[in-house]
């Protein structure tokens, strides 16, 4: 299928691993799959009794990709379910996210709901980026919900980018883990101007010898406004550790409330929690080497949400 320019740039940004007709995809267009294709070990089915679609991968499937980007170009509210079934002993990246070209001067929201199903020794890694762009009377809203059933040996992780040009956005994550089920989540968040972003994150190790490392990090500009909640629960012997830092800068305000829950005597979860400036040194050192005030800051923030 032949895709617009503007359709291709959005494309080009959410999709790191870079989207291609080809093998298994599925492409999602102002609220219509207007694309889709299966691999040999990856099959792409959609909903009958609503909008989105079943993913199944096969245990076969070894180091393969499966990519399902949502991009909207026009004003309105867009909702998907999207349910991965994933066998035990799979081997797979999934590239998601959702670009928002806001043209009008009313709203564009897209709501993606995405549950993961994952078998026993499984090794699945989630990639979700989220980028807009285009006129500033135009609203845009992304509220992506999660949620992660990790079975017995399994390896999940997670990466999130909300890249730039998101006014509002509320992430809501539930992840539950079996026996011996390693979690490994990293959060990346930019807003800037009148911006804002809450970040809800459950994390509940269920099984024996579980565990969880969850990093967050973000930047706030202009007067934009972050909240983060990433709440840790062991209900057995387990391991997790939570670390969420922020840049401030301008009139931002950031809120972090890291919280752990143990159940059990052998639960050990960590937390940690910093916000704070720029530092003075590292910008003076950089304009040594010739950068002006805007690229040293302009470095220091690509380093810090790599």
């Amino acid at each position: 299928m032949k895709l617009n320019d503007v359709t291709e740039n959005v494309l080009n940004v959410i999709d790191s691993y870079g989207f291609k007709q080809d093998g298994a995809y599925n492409l999602r267009l102002d609220g219509m799959a207007v694309c889709h294709g299966d691999s040999r070990h990856i099959h792409i089915v959609k909903k009958e009794d609503k909008q989105g679609i079943d993913i199944f991968i096969s245990g076969e499937a070894k180091n393969e990709q499966v990519h399902i980007p949502v991009v909207m170009t026009k004003e309105g509210f867009d909702e998907v379910y999207n349910d991965f079934y994933v066998e035990d002993g799979a081997d797979v990246t999934i590239v998601a996210g959702c670009g928002i070209h806001g043209s009008g001067c009313s709203e564009s929201r897209h709501d993606g709901i995405h549950s993961f199903h994952v078998g026993r020794n499984a090794n699945v890694k989630y990639v979700e980026n989220h980028y807009a762009e285009g006129s500033r009377e135009a609203s845009k809203v992304l509220n992506p919900v999660t949620k992660i059933y990790v079975g017995e040996g399994s390896v999940f992780t997670l990466e999130t980018t909300q890249i730039k040009g998101v006014d509002a956005t509320r992430r809501e994550t539930y992840v539950e883990l079996a026996a011996d089920a390693r979690l490994f989540v990293t959060e990346k968040l930019m807003t800037d101007e009148e911006q804002s972003a809450v970040s809800n994150m459950e994390i509940r190790l269920c099984g024996v010898h579980s565990s969880a490392q969850i990093v967050s990090r973000s930047v706030a500009k202009g007067t934009s406004r972050q909240i983060f909640h990433p709440k840790a629960i062991g209900e057995n012997l387990c391991r997790a550790h939570v670390q969420c830092d922020s840049i401030i800068m301008e009139q931002a305000e950031v809120a972090t409330i890291p919280e752990i829950n143990a159940k059990h005597v052998d639960a050990q979860i960590v937390h940690e929690a910093a916000i704070g400036r720029i530092n003075d040194e590292q910008m003076m050192k950089l304009q040594t080497f010739g950068l002006s005030e805007e690229d040293a800051e302009a470095v220091i923030i690509e380093n810090f949400l790599r």
